[in-house]
């Protein structure tokens, strides 16, 4: 009777004296696309560990890489009926949780690297605010990166597209605007069907980062580029606000400010990756083509303003619109002076 005593004072003392000890253990379940061994995945793992080792064990994580948890929009859906805890997302998984953050992915918005960084930033807590309304906590975003079209035949003008079978991401409302915008029918499929799509030449134009089509191989049934970037693909982590509330405040801070640090070094890594990998493109013997003239881009750009208007009371507002492109006109007034 007295050690069973002395044995609960002693496990009472060690649980005032070690308050994180006996916490319940998390177990978050994280999904993508990214294959395994890809850039992507290395940054998720550094970022799962440390998390791991900063919270103690409190947060431990299972990872189902290279989508075998289906496509995004399977991977957003587990997650809302609690199977899965977190992904990591392109824009087309983001805008099944905050489709108002698409508009950073709408075409010919942005002209460079800095205005990008620019505008993430000056946003940042607006979309924040936006994905925690919608029932998800943003761990950080992870640009995808320039977004170029790959074809069998050679584009310097839209109407070069026309006669490409381009394909479009199904049920992606950005790449709808914008091939709309540019008079292009494409066809639309599942991400998981292009490379069969392409190897049956039922589609011979695909569109995508240099790094994302070399690690999805489409680069090996292509003979073309067109250098002037589509778009600047956004891409995020994400975590449910459910599973995220049951943790402490001192492991909620944890796992911000190393989703901050991870994700933030992905972007700038994947930057790099995407420069060295349209080097890879040229030495593989894929042509890079230029615009036929500057016409060609003031129109192109008309139809991204074209494209972004179209969108407006589906995706996002028109004052979040006009209060992101004012941002991008001062910043751009600013670098010019």
């Amino acid at each position: 009777m007295n050690f069973s005593k002395n044995t609960l004072i002693f496990l009472t003392a060690l649980c005032l004296a070690l308050p994180g000890a006996l916490k319940a253990q998390t177990m978050v379940k994280f999904a993508t696309l990214a294959p395994d061994g890809s850039t992507w995945m290395k940054a998720m793992r550094q970022f799962t560990e440390e998390t791991t080792a900063r919270t103690g064990g409190r947060v431990k994580f299972k990872i189902y890489p290279g989508g075998v948890s289906g496509d995004e929009k399977d991977v957003v859906r587990k997650i809302r009926l609690g199977q899965l805890q977190a992904g990591g997302f392109t824009g087309v998984g983001i805008g099944e949780m905050a489709p108002e953050a698409r508009l950073l992915d709408t075409p010919f918005l942005f002209k460079n690297a800095r205005e990008i960084d620019h505008i993430y930033k000056t946003f940042d807590a607006d979309f924040r605010k936006i994905f925690e309304s919608r029932g998800y906590v943003l761990l950080g975003w992870a640009e995808v990166g320039n977004v170029n079209v790959f074809s069998n035949v050679p584009v310097t003008k839209p109407e070069d597209l026309r006669n490409v079978k381009m394909w479009i991401w199904e049920g992606d409302p950005i790449a709808e605007a914008t091939f709309a915008a540019l008079k292009i029918k494409p066809i639309p499929l599942s991400i998981t069907d292009v490379m069969t799509s392409l190897q049956t030449g039922m589609i011979n134009g695909v569109y995508g980062s240099p790094l994302s089509v070399i690690a999805l191989q489409w680069f090996a049934r292509m003979k073309y580029v067109f250098a002037l970037p589509l778009t600047n693909a956004s891409g995020a982590v994400v975590i449910s606000k459910k599973s995220f509330d049951t943790l402490s405040k001192e492991d909620q801070k944890t796992m911000l400010e190393l989703g901050d640090k991870h994700f933030r070094a992905l972007t700038l890594q994947s930057r790099k990756e995407n420069d060295q990998s349209v080097g890879i493109l040229k030495a593989k013997n894929l042509i890079f083509t230029e615009p036929a003239n500057t016409a060609v881009v003031a129109e192109l750009e008309r139809a991204g303003n074209e494209a972004r208007l179209s969108l407006v009371g589906k995706l996002y507002s028109k004052e979040l619109l006009d209060k992101v492109e004012a941002a991008l006109k001062a910043f751009r007034a600013g670098k010019k002076s």
